[in-house]
């Protein structure tokens, strides 16, 4: 199952400007199951959409040409996955059109949330569409995996238990509910965290029953199955390194139980530095953020938990 991005005929004829939205993900856990010879880590993790969105903006170009017109402060176009994105299904298809992409950014950047690899996927779904390439939801994997272990998520485009590098997904029915999303100020490079010495990396494959597609049950039983034995083998290596996550996890369970909650289901997302606290209501939601954001330890979000991608109405398979 994929995204597809359908057009109209008036986009198709004018080739004018065509919105997407690119959401962000949170992991609901996180381990790593052992490394490959080519020092690729394997991962096990169910990953969810949240509905905080950068904004793609593509127009087509008659010419070959990939461009970035707005500049983005620390990301030089050359290293920005949408340009690479564009560049890479380019080459893949022989097309000779161009695009102007304007990417508007709301995900923190260095937050473990996907922000990047969600807009390179954007951008392959849109121009897939754009420049009639017409190419199949497992080209597009192909093409996606090599800008990122996440990106065939974010074309996926529902929540999945992820395997192997992030490549292997199988969907999964997770509850509604929100979460209460903490990004402290400073941003992670996932590069060290992997690298680092003292990472745990042969946390054992798990055998759970539940985790196929399927009725979703209850908020609070799949909070609870999650929480059971399930973690982020990367937090404890990102806490040490980084105090201001460790701060930011710490206050986050301290509102949790100020509103009664497990502080337990407090979590880092990916590579951090992003931590987040699953909520059923979102009335409770807010009431935690309120209190999380007295402790100024960083930039609170409260988000709703999406089972599609924003582009889902347009989901096949």
């Amino acid at each position: 199952m994929a995204l597809t991005f359908e057009l109209t005929a008036v986009e198709r004829a004018s080739r004018s400007v065509v919105g997407a939205a690119a959401p962000a993900k949170i992991n609901r856990f996180l381990h790593v199951t052992g490394r490959r010879a080519d020092g690729y880590h394997l991962l096990e993790s169910v990953f969810q959409l949240i509905d905080l969105t950068d904004r793609i903006d593509v127009r087509v170009r008659d010419d070959d040409q990939v461009l970035r017109p707005q500049p983005i402060a620390g990301v030089p176009a050359e290293q920005d996955l949408t340009v690479r994105a564009a560049r890479l299904l380019q080459q893949a298809t022989g097309c000779r059109l161009g695009a102007e992409i304007g990417l508007t950014k709301v995900i923190p950047m260095g937050g473990g949330l996907g922000g990047g690899s969600s807009n390179a996927a954007t951008v392959l779904i849109v121009l897939n569409a754009l420049w009639d390439l017409g190419l199949p939801a497992e080209e597009l994997a192909r093409l996606g995996l090599k800008l990122g272990a996440d990106v065939p998520f974010f074309l996926f485009g529902r929540s999945a238990v992820a395997r192997g590098v992030g490549e292997d997904l199988e969907p999964i029915t997770l509850p509604e509910g929100w979460c209460v999303l903490l990004a402290p100020p400073v941003a992670v490079p996932t590069a060290s965290v992997f690298s680092a010495p003292e990472l745990t990396r042969n946390t054992p494959p798990l055998t759970i029953s539940g985790f196929q597609d399927g009725r979703p049950g209850s908020f609070e039983a799949w909070n609870s199955l999650l929480a059971q034995d399930l973690h982020n083998d990367l937090q404890p290596v990102v806490q040490r390194r980084f105090p201001q996550v460790a701060l930011a996890i710490g206050q986050l369970a301290q509102a949790a139980r100020n509103a009664g909650l497990s502080p337990e289901q407090v979590r880092m997302s990916g590579s951090g530095a992003c931590v987040f606290l699953p909520v059923a209501d979102p009335a409770l939601a807010q009431r935690v953020a309120s209190d999380a954001v007295l402790r100024e330890v960083g930039t609170i979000h409260v988000c709703q938990l999406l089972s599609r991608h924003p582009l889902g109405s347009r989901q096949v398979g």
